[in-house]
């Protein structure tokens, strides 16, 4: 073999080594949990965002989790509406949104577990008490 085929085949194995690159990224394209799909309106509502966190510190609201074989049971100070994000940094597909009420005199939000993968997750949990808006961001491994 001489310098010149040499060269073609490193020519085209790099060529194929980009064109594999390109076709990944555009299969990873729009899975990646890191990018928001709102994320310039969320830059404009920024301050609603940390007056609900402030909220949670200045009444004491944090809520407490609580994970177990089969569920996460969080406890919210007041009975309220609220809005649970879980979202895993591996793939946006295994993202659960859920919403609803408190439930009992303890203020539970009961998630089944068995359904979601292990690995970390991100915690993000909105409600609504007293008039007053909460907002509690975390990470919670499973």
């Amino acid at each position: 073999m001489n310098w010149g085929t040499k060269i073609v085949l490193g020519m085209l194995t790099f060529m194929i080594f980009i064109v594999c690159m390109v076709a990944y990224m555009f299969y990873v394209h729009g899975r990646d949990a890191l990018i928001e799909e709102n994320y310039y309106e969320k830059g404009i509502n920024y301050n609603t965002e940390y007056d609900a966190k402030q909220n949670v510190l200045d009444d004491n609201a944090r809520p407490r989790i609580t994970v177990t074989e089969t569920q996460i049971i969080i406890e919210i100070k007041d009975s309220a509406a609220y809005s649970l994000i879980l979202m895993r940094a591996a793939n946006s597909d295994d993202d659960v949104k859920l919403k609803g009420n408190t439930s009992g005199t303890s203020n539970l939000i009961l998630v089944d577990k068995t359904k979601l993968a292990r690995g970390m997750w991100f915690f993000n949990l909105q409600w609504r008490a007293s008039g007053k808006d909460y907002l509690f961001k975390n990470t919670v491994v499973l």
